[in-house]
């Protein structure tokens, strides 16, 4: 009907012309003066016909939300009596809306013609809508109503719609001002009340679409209503953060739901629902979205209105340069300022509420991953995850996690920015109708070329990830061996090979980096494109550009470029979020041990502790042919109660044996059945970082009888009595502070105290002396404490073997033999044929008396002492903000040239773009006004030589950053790694492996990904900043007034906020080592905690480093919103201030000109991106020191201490000839609080003498090749090999001159050849043939030979035997072994050193020995104790002395 009577006004319009021809002058005058107003009421009709759809439209749906929720509520009562204040809100304001909608409607009625009764609607509806809130408000349901988040976000909706139309709603100005107040009055006042008091959910149409979580959080019940919204709750953590250093406890407690154990049980139920649905190929993203998928869609809905609301400021910015080229008197102006200004203010309270419910939902997502990946790695067995490498794992937890969280803001983006985008054109088709298409041609031909650009960043980032595995993979090999690669002076070679990967790991992030840097390109000059050519066709096709039109569509321009900006960057998040899903799910998938089926005494006879039956096992989850079975057809019976000894040649299948029975290998055929608890004490000991006493509780309860029984048996009373804080001292990363004996024995006691049903022990005794290894016999398996135990132990012990009950023979991974020692024929076995270690019948002698005892109390429970305590350095943490020689050295690395090359270009770069608008301004003006002296084509001309200025000068800015952001990752990765390769060993026993490692991975992917990136946005906001203030002191100067108290505000705010900042990045990284470190240390030790049982024990320390982690990032993400606020705020009253003054200034009632129209429109339009593009710059600049953080973190290890590498004296090519070795009065010690480990120490070794070390466990056997390879430096004395001060000399020259084989067998992932002779000096002949001297040349070849790659198939004592083969090879004067044979069985060892004899003949061989056989036939002995030497000299000799200590050691060992 509308439009019907649209068509005839418009026909009468036309036809009015020719019936004015046809009067008289007279006539005509008195005709037209009434026609005028008649057609002016009718194009004011017309114009308002929109106004009041919205009006009537608005009041409606008010209306309806009213009464569905009165009717849904109707049983829901309010408990307290309503105050004054909430019947005042619910009496008052709405009776005084319903008569002045009444007075407004007579008025109208009266004033008006009949036939616009339609105008009464808007009137009448909105009498209406008060009438109903006041019956509302009588009913018992009022408060529920009335606090109905729908109803609150609805009222600010409300007069939104309105403050577009006020000056056609309202029928005067006294009315119309009433209105709005009362308007404001009653949306501000029901949104206070429903922040008061929680409503209960009682109707579907509560569901949010903010959500809130729990009804009520601890940490916003605060006492300002206000402070949900303004995160004001933040503040005392923020005035602490000013004033003094943050700790953990000053910040923010967790919400409930942000709980990560919460967190993991949820994900977790969704992966398993997952596997059951989808057992084939289960999806983490989809389990995913089964647990966050409906909160993360009601945000979208929240999006949708937020950036749907971001286009009011382009229409008010139209509506009011019109009105500001019309010139006109009235006050509407003011209203369409005011509301540009409020529509800025309602816009950052809802960016900053829905970034805080994403944020919080992805710190949510992130603990349950990694909480998720964590306790995967304890559930998989080993066979399960030999598929993924140890630096693969730590990558899902370091980086995939990160990239599987960032899915949450490119989903919501991938459609949010096109519906930008769409909402944008179609805003400027409204404007410059069809000529926006040449923009959008322009956009849509570059979209095969972005999809294009993605599919290579796919591949490049796919390609970077498995380097990336790779190279953390071997820094943590690096780092773990550290100290023997510093024996063998192999750590240069080894940081050279981590480079090498490093380089190729590189050449994928230049690919990546350069594909970045063009999409950079090609977006960011997509705008400037956009402007050359819609205002082109635009000119071209006929029309007149005026301001409101260009600085509109400048306005939409500017609109466009985030969305075009941010779409880069959205796709290649996905790409990385789904490959790391992909990667995420493939490990989760593996099969996990399922103990009920091992460990079932329902399944086995009550007098059995172990049933085996034919079992056929592989070190493989998905491997069953018969020639990869590693355990053959198994079949054991175990009664309860006994001592088995598992005996077999070095590779036989003992350790498999074990790990067969707790389940870590697949078992592929037959059944494996175990009755009741086990601990499992390995080859390698597992140490806990932590204090001696809670590596040996282990979670159990503390019984101060049985932990001192415990200490006593595993003869550790006295080592703990010699330790600084005894039982409290700290013990470092992996026990290097320790002994190899002391490990061991630690490890065993662990499992003694835990009391279990059956004790599988591999080969315990190997890493003790006899006196010690006779002593844990007696006493701890022999003992009290398990003689009534089942233990099943793997040894080369001859004392153990006669001890046992039962001994198993393994050949092969088969059963050889089963039955008792004295049934054992003697071919079975030929080592129990060989000279015995002990005599058993003397073994009433071995237990001597302590000279020294151990005591404890019960109080001694809790504290550490602050000497024991300095064993492993607290992580340090900078404090104040990031120093400017971070920023300098972050250069350095760049290039100095590349810096000044990329702020240069960024300067042009924004100075063409403002040089851009600034012409269309002028040429906005010169049409205008008609005076124009030149043709479109001249104004077309300059503006497509600004466009191309801009693009060039990006493409050099993008490429400029890439470039320097590649060779500063290359730069700063070589120097840390040369830093670190130089460091002492002393540095790496006080600082655990993961705290060093958390740099290689967090830290360097920030530098080589993360930084860069917001790098270049924090420059490209800088100088878009920078920009906007010079045009607009130039447009209008008295914004040079606000510009000094605007600064001053400013800089208090960014200063306040980023003191707390700081605080608040470091406390987040030094939260985050931890994380690592014990993640790495659970990868080592996994199998110990699975047969322990204590997966969930380790599961709850994990959640506790992880919610102190949470905390910090919580607390972090709630500052940058409080400040975000706050900015967006400031903003807001800028682009306020200065629409307003454009409006005084288009009344000319102002002294000063505030510029032509065309200035104007391009001052406000410069004026509403500004509240955007505040919080942006100095959310980047925080985000920039952030990152730096991480720069900082890097830097503290450029300055770690240096092992002096260049010696004074050089040395000839043949040095030592001699082998001749001299310690003169040597002193050392591992750190200053400890005993010497060498006190005073001297003695003369003859070149080509074999001499053996021997003592207790602890007494400083190691400590001597630690002095001699210069590992640790000595306090005092001096030790000369042929003559020459070894501290004259370069320290890695020396040790590649020394052979040695250390008492933990290393050997790194590649292939055997480098293992051996990674330098590649040896033939390949040469090298069998020392294999065939090692005994170990057929395990080998059965490998696949030399160029084999060394996994997980070498049994400890084959490691062992090819540490030996490579000390051979290099052919030194000097061989240093330290009980290179204590994992290998008796005949083996008693082959392997008439080899050494022979090979080494006239070759100065230093034996650090446990058994006392490997050194009877010796040329000479050293005996130590408590690092001293005892006693030096022939042992055949001091055989014969009975008062000599190495008599006592024999007659002990027999």
């Amino acid at each position: 009907m509308l439009i019907n009577k649209l068509k005839s006004f418009l026909r009468k319009k036309k036809e009015f012309g020719e019936f004015q021809e046809a009067l008289g002058p007279r006539e005509s005058m008195s005709f037209i003066t009434l026609t005028n107003s008649t057609l002016l009421y009718m194009d004011v009709n017309v114009e308002r016909v929109g106004d009041l759809v919205l009006g009537l439209g608005a009041n409606v749906v008010t209306l309806l939300l009213i009464l569905i929720l009165t009717v849904t509520r109707r049983s829901a009562t309010c408990n307290r009596r309503k105050s004054y204040i909430q019947k005042s809100v619910l009496y008052v304001i709405p009776a005084l809306g319903a008569c002045l909608s009444c007075v407004d409607l007579v008025v109208l009625v009266k004033t008006k013609p009949r036939r616009d009764f339609i105008l009464c609607f808007v009137p009448f509806s909105r009498f209406t809508m008060w009438v109903a809130v006041m019956l509302s408000s009588k009913l018992s349901c009022a408060c529920c109503v009335f606090s109905s988040r729908i109803l609150c976000f609805w009222w600010i909706f409300r007069f939104l719609m309105e403050a577009f139309h006020l000056n056609v709603i309202f029928t005067s100005q006294t009315l119309e001002i009433c209105m709005i107040m009362l308007d404001i009055a009653f949306g501000i006042s029901i949104n206070v009340l429903r922040i008061k008091q929680t409503p209960p959910k009682n109707s579907s149409l509560e569901d949010p679409l903010i959500e809130e979580g729990d009804d009520q959080r601890d940490i916003e019940r605060t006492s300002s209503c206000w402070d949900p919204f303004t995160f004001g709750y933040i503040g005392l953590v923020m005035k602490h953060g000013s004033l003094k250093q943050l700790e953990f406890e000053d910040l923010l407690p967790l919400p409930p739901d942000m709980d990560p154990s919460t967190c993991c049980e949820n994900l977790l139920r969704s992966w398993q629902l997952q596997e059951s649905n989808n057992s084939s190929n289960p999806s983490l993203f989809w389990s995913i979205s089964g647990v966050y998928g409906w909160p993360y869609f009601r945000f979208g809905l929240l999006k949708v209105f937020n950036d749907c609301i971001g286009f009011a400021g382009p229409l008010l910015l139209n509506r009011l340069i019109k009105y500001l080229e019309k010139g006109s008197g009235s006050s509407v102006g003011y209203y369409l300022a005011i509301s540009l200004g409020l529509t800025s203010i309602f816009k950052s309270f809802l960016d900053t509420q829905y970034t805080c419910r994403l944020s919080k939902l992805k710190l949510k997502l992130r603990s349950s991953i990694m909480s998720v990946i964590y306790r995967k790695c304890l559930w998989v067995n080993t066979a399960s995850r030999l598929g993924f490498s140890e630096g693969e794992i730590q990558t899902f937890m370091s980086v995939d996690a990160d990239r599987i969280v960032n899915l949450c803001n490119s989903l919501h983006d991938m459609w949010s920015l096109p519906l930008q985008i769409g909402i944008a054109l179609y805003l400027l088709y409204t404007q410059v109708k069809f000529a926006f298409l040449s923009g959008l041609a322009i956009t849509i031909l570059l979209i095969p070329v972005n999809k294009w650009i993605s599919v290579l960043i796919a591949s490049a980032t796919e390609k970077m990830m498995k380097l990336k595995d790779e190279r953390i993979r071997k820094t943590g090999e690096l780092l773990t061996n550290i100290r023997t690669l510093k024996m063998y002076g192999w750590d240069n070679w080894f940081a050279d090979w981590l480079k090498e990967t490093r380089a190729t790991e590189v050449t994928h992030l230049a690919t990546r980096k350069y594909l970045d840097a063009w999409c950079v390109f090609f977006w960011a000059t997509t705008p400037t494109l956009f402007s050359l050519c819609t205002f082109g066709l635009f000119a071209l096709m006929g029309h007149q550009l005026d301001a409101a039109t260009v600085f509109t569509c400048l306005a939409l321009f500017n609109s466009l470029i985030s969305p075009l900006n941010s779409f880069p960057w959205v796709i290649n998040g996905l790409i990385d979020a789904f490959i790391s899903t992909r990667r995420v799910s493939k490990f989760l998938r593996c099969v996990e041990h399922n103990k009920d089926s091992s460990t079932d005494s329902g399944l086995i006879p009550e007098d059995l502790s172990v049933f085996v039956e034919d079992a056929s096992c592989v070190w493989s989850s998905n491997v069953d042919e018969e020639h990869s079975l590693t355990i053959k057809h198994l079949s054991l019976k175990v009664p309860k109660g006994s001592f088995v000894a598992v005996i077999g040649e070095v590779g036989s299948g003992k350790t498999s044996l074990l790990n067969s029975l707790l389940g870590e290998m697949q078992c592929v055929h037959g059944s494996i059945l175990l009755n009741g608890s086990v601990a499992y004490v390995p080859q390698v000991p597992w140490i806990l970082s932590g204090t001696v006493r809670e590596n040996i509780l282990f979670e159990k309860t503390f019984d101060s009888k049985r932990y001192l029984d415990t200490l006593s048996a595993c003869a550790l009373d006295v080592d703990i009595s010699l330790m600084v804080g005894g039982d409290m001292a700290f013990i470092g990363d992996k026990g290097l502070n320790l002994s190899g004996g002391q490990r061991a024995r630690l490890a065993l006691a662990r499992a003694v105290y835990h009391g279990s049903d059956l004790y599988l022990l591999d080969d315990v005794l190997s890493a003790v002396d006899s006196q010690v290894g006779c002593c844990i016999l007696q006493k701890a398996l022999l003992g009290p404490l398990l003689n009534k135990k089942t233990r099943i132990m793997c040894t080369h012990s001859v004392q153990a073997i006669y001890c046992a009950d039962m001994v198993v023979v393994m050949d092969k991974g088969e059963v050889k033999w089963f039955g008792t020692v004295t049934d054992m024929p003697k071919a079975i076995f030929p080592s129990l044929s060989s000279s015995n270690e002990f005599d058993m019948s003397s073994s009433k002698h071995l237990t001597n008396k302590r000279k020294e005892s151990f005591s404890i109390k019960k109080d001694d429970v809790d504290e550490v002492s602050s000497e024991a305590a300095d064993t492993v350095k607290v992580e340090e943490r900078k404090e104040g903000r990031v120093e400017v020689a971070v920023y300098r050295s972050y250069a350095v690395f760049s290039g100095w040239f590349v810096t000044i090359v990329i702020l240069v270009s960024a300067v042009l770069m924004q100075a063409s773009r403002n040089g851009n608008d600034l012409w269309l301004s002028y040429w906005v003006d010169k049409t205008g006004r008609g005076v124009t002296h030149h043709s479109t084509s001249f104004y077309l001309m300059v503006l497509c030589i600004f466009c191309i200025i801009n693009s060039i000068l990006t493409l050099v800015r993008a490429f400029s950053f890439a470039y320097g952001g590649l060779k500063a990752a290359v730069r700063v990765h070589s120097a840390l790694i040369c830093k670190l390769i130089n460091a002492p060993t002393q540095f790496f026993d006080q600082t655990p492996s993961g705290r060093i490692l958390n740099r290689f991975s967090s830290d360097l992917y920030t530098i080589d990904d993360s930084l860069p990136f917001i790098l270049n946005i924090l420059l490209a906001n800088f100088v878009g900043l920078l920009g906007i203030v010079l045009v607009l002191s130039y447009v209008q100067v008295l914004f040079l007034l606000l510009l000094l108290p605007f600064w001053y505000i400013y800089s208090k705010l960014q200063v306040f906020y980023r003191s707390t900042s700081r605080e608040l990045r470091r406390l987040d990284s030094v939260s985050r080592s931890p994380i690592y470190a014990s993640f790495t240390e659970t990868l080592d030790g996994s199998s110990t905690i699975r047969a322990f049982n204590s997966e969930e024990h380790f599961v709850a320390r994990f959640i506790e480093h992880l919610t102190l982690y949470q905390r910090t990032s919580y607390s972090e993400i709630i500052a940058s919103l409080w400040l975000s606020l706050r900015l967006q705020l400031l903003g807001a009253m800028i682009v306020l201030f200065v629409a307003v003054m454009a409006v005084i200034g288009s009344q000319g009632s102002f002294p000063i000109s505030f510029g032509t129209p065309g200035l104007v429109g391009l001052a406000l339009s410069y004026a509403a991106p500004l509240v955007s593009l505040l919080g942006s710059f100095l959310t980047s600049f925080t985000e920039t020191e952030k990152e730096m953080v991480s720069v900082e973190r890097v830097l503290q290890y450029m300055d770690v201490p240096q092992e002096e590498v260049s010696g004074q004296q050089s040395l000839n090519g043949k040095w030592p000839v001699q082998g001749l070795v001299e310690f003169h009065n040597v002193t050392m010690r591992y750190n200053s609080t400890l005993p010497p480990a060498l006190n005073h120490i001297s003695f003369r070794i003859q070149g080509g003498m074999q001499v053996g070390v021997i003592g207790r466990t602890g007494a400083g056997k190691s400590s001597i090749l630690n002095a001699l390879l210069r590992l640790n430096p000595v306090c005092s004395g001096e030790i000369m090999v042929d003559g020459v001060n070894i501290n004259h000399l370069p320290v890695r020259e020396l040790r590649t001159r020394l052979a040695v084989v250390p008492q933990s067998p290393f050997l790194f992932q590649g292939s055997l050849r480098e293992n051996l002779d990674p330098l590649g000096m040896s033939e390949d002949w040469r090298i069998w043939e020392v294999l065939e001297k090692c005994k170990v040349k057929a395990e080998v070849e059965s490998a696949g030979g030399l160029e084999s790659n060394v996994k997980d198939s070498f049994s400890v004592g084959q490691r062992q035997l090819l540490c030996l083969a490579r000390a051979l090879l290099k052919s030194s004067k000097i061989l240093c072994l330290d009980e290179c044979t204590a994992n290998i069985d008796v005949y083996t060892a008693s082959l392997l050193h008439n080899a050494i004899s022979s090979e080494c003949k006239g070759v100065t061989v230093i034996t650090i020995a446990h058994r006392i056989s490997t050194v009877l036939d010796l040329d000479s002995i050293l005996v130590l104790d408590r690092g001293s030497l005892v006693e030096q000299g022939n042992p055949q000799l001091l055989l014969q002395d009975d008062s000599s200590a190495f008599s006592s050691f024999v007659r002990a060992s027999k």
